[in-house]
């Protein structure tokens, strides 16, 4: 049988034109600023990744360029290029133009597809100034060019080949994108992601922008063997773990294929990434819930025969079997059905049960063949179990106060006069002084101080009752109007009483600043992460630098600026000026602090966006958590790295 007897010109099933792309790009991309711009690398990319999980490609290389264009290039089988009937032209430029085209909708082509909730490499077409794509097939090698999603020439043949697969590259269109910097980082994130969803794949990303000391270009390789066990490792890999290893299922029911890994750690907190056809499902889904369904059952079926609640005298609920879990679930869906607020939440209701039984057998017979591993997963819940009752009362302390209102809110409050929340914005500024100065310099009818004493608990190394306890803590849940814990699950936010749709965190612009941020933003991440996603939290960028020169000045954000302003002032021997470093923002008048900071005319706001889930969870848990090597390596190795935005 020939290989690509399945994969024909006829394969490709067109079901829609690309005519809205180019006037409403964020419906199908997200936005048109980073997540955008990188969303259009990962449409690509999902075509190889497709090729890959149909048993046709192994390799797959990433390449960014000095201008930031892009090429992504498979050793898969290549699009085909002969006549599609229905459309009488090539079916590369089918699949290359026309929105939605693509052998993904053709079940004899693809039985999964990674892409199939994405939108296609046409749209990527769409919104680039210049694609070409080079195909190697049956021997020959055949090329278009595009430009804004328009043909420049038919499909032509343009010589012999001696390899095969699908070469793509682009160049963004910077009218559309106003960020139009590809971040190395971001793409690593899920390229590595991608590699331990689709074991044995090899994924190469180069960075033809960033010479490294040796000469070499920056580079990255993902290759694993150990798929999700690994990916679970690599998450867990700075917390302290409670069995040696990774518990691993796999199972297919009613043309469902699932797997699962999932690991216990010492830490308090539940981490669970869910993926549906490579497709992060941060919102969960049926297959989440069928996770936790199997998970309680089976493990609380153990607890009961094994006598230890009994002794115990204690009653477990479902969340407790689940601290200090780390899971990642990844089930392959045929025809998936998405809904929720981004459309990343899994709907299909035969999942549930294929995940269910699937976790339930493989699980109990896990606890069967290691009796001492299920002894400390047992005595671990029994300890979250008690946390919890713990806790429950230390929560209703903190949702009275929330639900009395404005009575109890935080005496160190400043409110504002606003109630909407939509036009509300809350500054949590590091320290009474600043504090004091930020509530001089604010505009009252919509900005609300709250003043954080010292650090906040550290959140990733604390149990919850304790969190409950911290008074900082109380006073951001009281401010801010939220409460967390229902019945099915005691760490739920509920946030139908937000007060603000701004959560601005303001702290000084040195080292113990960020780290009083980064607190703020751990505890914000584990516990208020729908406020993350919502798009609702920001961080304040006061200046590091005020230039004077007599009655001119400027304030700077970095050294850079505040060199390229004393020579503004002063010439280039910045002769009479005066360079003022604010140690800490109570060091600002209120006026000065109102024209930098607070006033939203002349601010500058960095928005908190979550990129990569499952990142973001393994940064925070190394920058937060007790194990020092990681962290130290983290800042050696990304330290040429960082920026200081203005």
């Amino acid at each position: 049988m020939s290989e690509n007897k399945h994969y024909g010109a006829d394969s490709i099933q067109v079901l829609e034109g690309l005519e809205a792309v180019r006037k409403r790009p964020a419906m199908y991309i997200g936005d048109v600023g980073q997540r955008g711009l990188h969303h259009l690398v990962y449409e690509v990319v999902d075509n190889s990744i497709d090729e890959a999980l149909a048993g046709h490609a192994t390799r797959i290389e990433v390449t960014i360029h000095e201008a930031n264009s892009i090429t992504v290039k498979d050793d898969g089988r290549g699009i085909p290029v002969a006549i599609h009937t229905k459309e009488g032209r090539s079916a590369l430029e089918v699949v290359m133009t026309v929105l939605h085209a693509g052998g993904k909708f053709d079940k004899d082509s693809y039985k999964v597809s990674g892409g199939l909730h994405g939108v296609g490499v046409s749209c990527v077409n769409a919104l680039s100034s210049l694609l070409k794509v080079n195909v190697h097939r049956d021997g020959k090698e055949y090329q278009q060019e595009y430009n804004i999603g328009k043909p420049l020439y038919d499909v032509k043949e343009v010589g012999p080949s001696s390899i095969r697969g699908t070469i793509v590259y682009f160049e963004p269109d910077t009218s559309i994108f106003y960020e139009n910097v590809y971040q190395f980082d971001i793409l690593a994130a899920r390229l590595r992601e991608l590699s331990y969803l689709n074991r044995g794949i090899r994924i190469l990303l180069t960075d033809e922008r960033d010479i490294q000391d040796d000469g070499t270009q920056r580079s990255q390789e993902f290759f694993s063997v150990g798929g999700l066990k690994e990916f679970t490792e690599f998450i867990d890999q700075n917390r302290e773990k409670l069995i040696p290893e990774p518990m691993y299922m796999e199972g297919e029911i009613e043309g469902i294929p699932v797997e699962v890994s999932m690991i216990y750690n010492t830490s308090y907190a539940e981490i669970i990434h869910s993926y549906v056809n490579n497709i992060n499902t941060h919102e969960g889904g049926t297959h989440l819930a069928g996770f936790r369904r199997a998970l309680t059952r089976t493990l609380k079926k153990y607890a009961d025969e094994s006598g230890i609640l009994t002794k115990e005298k204690i009653e477990v609920a479902g969340d407790d079997f689940r601290e200090g879990l780390t899971a990642v679930i990844s089930v392959k869906v045929m025809e998936p059905q998405f809904e929720g607020q981004t459309k990343t939440k899994l709907g299909n209701s035969e999942v549930a049960g294929a995940v269910d039984r699937i976790v339930g057998e493989m699980l109990n017979n896990y606890l069967e063949e290691h009796p001492n591993e299920a002894r400390i997963i047992v005595s671990k819940v029994v300890l979250a179990a008690k946390a919890r009752i713990a806790a429950r009362k230390a929560r209703e302390m903190v949702q009275r106060k929330t639900v009395l209102g404005s009575h109890s809110l935080p005496g160190k409050l400043a409110d504002c006069s606003e109630t909407d929340p939509a036009q509300c914005e809350i500054f949590l500024v590091e320290g009474d002084s600043a504090g004091g100065t930020a509530k001089q310099g604010r505009d009252r009818r919509f900005q609300a101080i709250l003043p954080l004493r010292g650090k906040i608990l550290n959140v990733e190394k604390a149990m919850l009752h304790r969190i409950f306890e911290n008074e900082e803590i109380r006073n951001m849940f009281t401010a801010l109007g939220v409460s967390i814990g229902t019945p099915e699950d005691s760490k739920a936010l509920n946030t139908e009483k937000l007060r603000y749709h701004k959560i601005i965190i303001m702290a000084d612009a040195d080292v113990d600043g960020s780290h009083i941020a980064t607190l703020v933003l751990t505890f914000l991440f584990r516990y208020m992460k729908n406020l993350v996603e919502r798009g609702f939290v920001y961080i304040a960028s006061p200046p590091l630098y005020l230039v004077k020169k007599g009655q001119k000045s400027q304030y700077a954000w970095n050294e850079t600026q505040r060199d390229q302003a004393g020579r503004e002032l002063g010439g280039e021997d910045m002769s009479g000026v005066s360079v003022q470093r604010y140690k800490g923002l109570g060091e600002m008048n209120s006026e000065q602090l109102w024209e930098t900071t607070l006033n939203p005319e002349a601010r500058t706001l960095k928005r908190v966006t979550i990129d990569n889930a499952t990142e973001a969870d393994r940064i925070f848990s190394m920058l937060m958590g007790d194990d020092v090597p990681p962290r130290r390596e983290f800042i050696e190795k990304n330290a040429r790295y960082a920026r200081i935005d203005a």
